[in-house]
């Protein structure tokens, strides 16, 4: 059975790494995005979106089906959306349009890359956004969904001075900070390693079972990513 992948957020920190990852694992990478990403190999068929609005009609020509496993890395900060309004747009509304496309077209596993910070309940709008976008998804019944909550992302972030003053100061420290503290730093190359693995063990088990599984979602936190990371990063 040829597989394939789907991907939104390929351009971002996590997702460019993650692309070059799933295509050593699957036949298939569809990339939908508003530019073509750095990475480019020969089983990469990608999708241009000028507008995340238009979202399902670029959708209906990638043919998704259930051998598709799903994957999204897309997010921003109030800062790059501008308001508040934009920001929800980018972080909850594109990614469950995604997420309702992907179910309807059968796909079965859906891969979300969150936050640690995921909270209904928290005062700061990007975590309650980010616990909202969490549980809109889950309400869908994929078959497995798996929800990944790095702490801060290590890596470069175009356009963010401060932030990446901060990344090199941890960066120095991190050596001397036990990976088993909650909110210690991981790279975004970790993070996607992390992802691109839960999704081929998903794989390899669904192999070895004569009937479908039980609905299912999967929280992975930044110590269990650190962890099955540590060989592989």
């Amino acid at each position: 059975m040829q597989r394939k992948a789907i991907v939104i957020g390929a351009t971002g920190l996590v997702g460019q790494h993650l692309i070059k990852q799933l295509s050593e694992l699957y036949d298939t990478l569809i990339v939908i995005a508003r530019r073509p990403p750095r990475y480019i190999n020969t089983s990469m068929r990608f999708y241009q979106v000028n507008d995340f609005d238009n979202l399902a009609e670029v959708f209906a020509s990638v043919g998704a089906d259930r051998t598709a496993d799903a994957f999204s890395c897309l997010g921003t900060t109030k800062k790059q959306a501008g308001s508040d309004e934009t920001f929800r747009k980018v972080d909850h509304i594109y990614n469950l349009t995604f997420a309702k496309l992907c179910r309807d077209k059968g796909v079965e596993n859906f891969f979300l890359l969150s936050s640690m910070n995921a909270d209904s309940d928290s005062r700061f709008l990007y975590n309650r956004v980010k616990a909202e976008t969490e549980q809109s998804i889950m309400a869908l019944g994929f078959a497995q969904l798996v929800i990944f909550r790095p702490s801060l992302l290590l890596g470069k972030h175009k356009g963010r001075p401060l932030e990446s003053i901060s990344q090199k100061a941890f960066q120095l420290i991190s050596p001397l900070i036990s990976e088993s503290l909650p909110l210690h730093p991981i790279s975004a190359k970790r993070v996607a390693s992390a992802m691109a693995m839960t999704a081929h063990d998903i794989y390899e088990r669904s192999k070895y079972r004569s009937e479908s599984a039980p609905y299912s979602t999967d929280i992975i936190e930044n110590k269990q990513m650190l962890a099955i990371t540590r060989v592989k990063h």
